[in-house]
């Protein structure tokens, strides 16, 4: 029998008498974790907002370029990782990023291009409480106040920012983009934002869920998503009792969801089916439709500033027929979001797509 190791509740954390962006307290990040050229690389502790709506502490990193900073600081880019894992353990500033020799080139080209680096790793991952997978809201929170961390802690960043995110960060970032200028207030200056295979409409897959539904083994990747987004449903949302139609493999691999880091998870879920976690519909828990939508659904309209979306044509962790649906929905919204698609896979896309995000940022800060 798997012990979950339990989060800690909102209620039961020490209260935090400091403000929102505040920082707590600072240390150097491990050398083998820096981004290429990086010229100095801080972790710090800062507070932000969970997904009870309450002041919580979420860890991040501060990379900055080489050089001395120009009139204003250095230009910000605020990253939004991808998944990772939901324990401790599996912070990006305690390991690294979870594809790091995808991720690491890909940053290190922002460094080079004379911007600073924020990084966040999310309230709850490394720090008291459980993050909240997809939880737009929340993640919108934690990428915005780590720009006010890291401004509070150095002079050397400037007030203007963009959001750069990739998958479960590729969501973040856009998710961020609706509510960056409403969540940063007067004091930042926000651009805009770029999302890599964003994962969107996701509630509308994960809300069919049931015994025997699907039906055949997902790729273990996609069962990984779904387990996380469970454990975090039940921490967010113990209303639902969630664990009321788990069957015992479903509350297995909700408990392990909350320890173990995806690449891991990956391994332990390969030949698992998701309709073997569940003993009922999804959809009859109590108003389960509204507690998904509301916790992950991806605004639709009232973006103030460009964003960048792109998707690969192969991609099988973010189908692109979601997120060519929501771009489809967007644009018939007026909203203004460039998207282009690539003829490769998931990280393919993400690679790909710098070709055209460098050019699209640097027009931002012009």
């Amino acid at each position: 029998m798997v012990t979950a190791l339990l989060a800690v509740p909102a209620s039961a954390a020490p209260a935090i008498t400091q403000e929102i962006g505040d920082v707590v307290s600072t240390r150097d990040l491990d050398r083998n974790l820096w981004i290429p050229g990086a010229a100095s690389a801080e972790v710090l502790t800062y507070v932000t907002t969970d997904t009870f709506g309450e002041k919580a502490l979420s860890t991040g990193t501060v990379f900055l370029p080489p050089g001395t900073a120009p009139e204003g600081g250095w230009p910000v880019i605020s990253w939004a990782h991808g998944t990772s894992g939901l324990g401790d353990a599996c912070a990006p500033s305690l390991i690294g990023p979870t594809y790091a020799e995808r991720d690491l080139p890909y940053l290190a080209n922002w460094l080079a291009q004379g911007y600073a680096i924020v990084a966040s790793d999310y309230a709850g991952l490394g720090t008291p409480g459980l993050p909240t997978y997809l939880d737009g809201r929340t993640t919108a929170h934690n990428v915005v106040d780590m720009v006010k961390a890291g401004r509070n802690h150095s002079e050397d960043l400037s007030r203007s920012w963009v959001a750069v995110g990739q998958s479960q960060g590729g969501g973040a970032a856009i998710y961020t983009a609706r509510y960056a200028t409403e969540f940063g207030g007067p004091d930042l200056d926000y651009r805009g934002a770029v999302g890599t295979g964003t994962p969107a409409y996701i509630e509308k897959l994960i809300s069919i869920g049931g015994p025997g539904v699907p039906p055949v083994e997902l790729p273990s990747g996609l069962t990984a998503y779904v387990a996380y987004i469970g454990a975090s449903l039940r921490y967010a949302h113990p209303e639902l009792g969630l664990d009321n139609i788990l069957t015992p493999l479903g509350k297995k691999y909700a408990d392990l969801a909350e320890t173990v880091c995806v690449s891991d998870f990956e391994e332990q879920l390969d030949g698992v089916t998701i309709g073997d976690f569940f003993t009922a519909p999804l959809t009859s828990l109590p108003n389960f439709t509204a507690v998904i939508d509301d916790y992950m659904a991806m605004p639709e309209t009232g973006f103030d500033k460009p964003f960048f979306m792109g998707n690969g044509l192969q991609d099988i962790d973010v189908p692109f027929p979601t997120t060519a649906a929501y771009v489809a929905r967007l644009t018939a919204n007026g909203q203004p979001v460039t998207f282009r698609a690539y003829n490769t896979d998931h990280s393919g896309a993400f690679v790909q797509s710098q070709a055209d995000t460098i050019p699209f940022v640097a027009n931002l800060f012009r």
